[in-house]
């Protein structure tokens, strides 16, 4: 009989290196594919290649979709300024979907009979990839095999020692998730409610005491430039800063949420680039759009990082959300200058031809140039006519 063909998505990790190793063993003919949204570097996906071929997969590729997930994803979460209870700059979530969307994209290409993956239950993205490969693979049989047998990582590793692989599979004190949009951080004493991470949990560290300024240039909403440098290549540019303001070690903070399966979940983050970027974005939107496209584009945003979260990217609606984020855009363009120090940053202020405290109206606090005294009083007597109609009414509350 034909061998079933199964797309494994793989990122070198216990799981997904047991999930290899056994479905071969199994009889299937392997396909090892690792998704990268900018978290692996060159060294990481070259061993990832040679391990595949090693557990027993017939091929192995690297699906970079870097450039794809910006283009419909990081972009829009700069637009939305998103941050998830206004903490958490949405990384893993959002780059798991676009993992999904790329092995499905593959496993069709190929004309696989299963995709496999290393989720277990547990956690979100069991959910994330489960939903994704429904929608974009359908019919295609979902393989979860440290899942469905609960295995344990000593299972895991005994298992693959025995059939002659060798790693390092140590667990660690602490778990990292390392991508384009941040670094999360899991266990240690992010398990207790009642500490936080000390420094040696994170990746990067102060290497700088400043203060220095930063000045990041926006077009439509975009970042093109930092510190005076032209970036046609987006991920370039947010590297440019992840690179700046980690020598600081800002973007550093624990994430409390909810998850999908119903329970609360913690999680400790570092991202420079995105909480400067996000920053200094909504610094800029203060002085060039409306207080009306502030509010409703507050609260689209809000709606579009939370389905993001959900597994909900493929919902119709985020690209109507999109569409609205794009829109509220057209103005946002300038240069904003931050003031960067240890672990923090302060905004200092914007250069933009669209500067709406810039007018010939008035100034405020100052003069006014558009009314006159009189015009004032009037103003404020009518937009007082509900508050004095009520307590006319109701003396007893004043």
């Amino acid at each position: 009989m034909e061998k079933k063909k199964v797309v494994v998505a793989f990122s070198g990790g216990l799981d997904t290196s047991y999930t290899v190793m056994k479905l071969a063993q199994d009889g299937y003919e392997v396909y090892a594919a690792c998704a990268n949204t900018g978290g692996f570097s060159a060294e990481q996906l070259k061993t990832n290649e040679e391990n595949a071929y090693k557990l027993g997969a017939v091929k192995y590729v690297t699906l970079d979709v870097t450039q794809e997930y910006y283009e419909k994803s990081l972009k829009y979460m700069v637009y939305g300024n998103v941050l998830r209870n206004n903490c958490y700059p949405i990384s893993v979530s959002s780059e798991r979907i676009f993992q999904a969307i790329a092995i499905a994209r593959y496993a069709n290409e190929i004309g696989a009979d299963a995709i496999a993956h290393g989720s277990t239950g547990a956690g979100n993205d069991q959910i994330r990839f489960d939903m994704t490969f429904l929608v974009m693979a359908p019919g295609v049989e979902i393989i979860t095999l440290t899942r469905d047998g609960n295995l344990s990582r000593q299972e895991e590793i005994d298992y693959l020692n025995e059939h002659g692989f060798f790693a390092d599979f140590t667990k660690l004190k602490y778990s990292y998730n390392v991508g384009i949009w941040g670094t999360s951080i899991c266990g240690g004493e992010i398990l207790d409610s009642k500490q936080g991470l000390p420094e040696s949990a994170y990746l990067k560290h102060p290497t700088k005491e400043g203060p220095e300024t930063l000045k990041l240039g926006f077009e439509k909403g975009e970042l093109v430039s930092v510190n005076g440098v032209s970036y046609d290549d987006k991920i370039k540019a947010i590297q440019a800063v992840e690179e700046i303001g980690a020598a600081y070690g800002i973007g550093r903070d624990c994430h409390v949420g909810d998850t999908i399966i119903g329970i609360k979940g913690r999680v400790g983050f570092e991202a420079a680039a995105p909480m400067l970027i996000i920053g200094a974005h909504r610094f800029l939107e203060k002085y060039t759009l409306s207080k009306w496209q502030q509010y409703w584009k507050d609260q689209v945003a809000n709606w579009y990082g939370m389905f993001l979260h959900e597994s909900q990217y493929l919902e119709p609606v985020m690209a109507d959300i999109e569409a609205m984020l794009t829109s509220s855009q057209r103005n946002v363009t300038g240069v904003v200058e931050l003031e960067l120090r240890p672990l923090t940053f302060s905004t200092v202020g914007v250069d933009s031809p669209n500067d709406l405290v810039k007018n010939k109206l008035g100034e405020y606090g100052e003069t006014a140039k558009a009314w006159s005294s009189e015009d004032a009083k009037g103003f404020i007597k009518v937009s007082s006519t509900a508050l004095r109609a009520y307590y006319l009414a109701h003396p007893g509350e004043r």
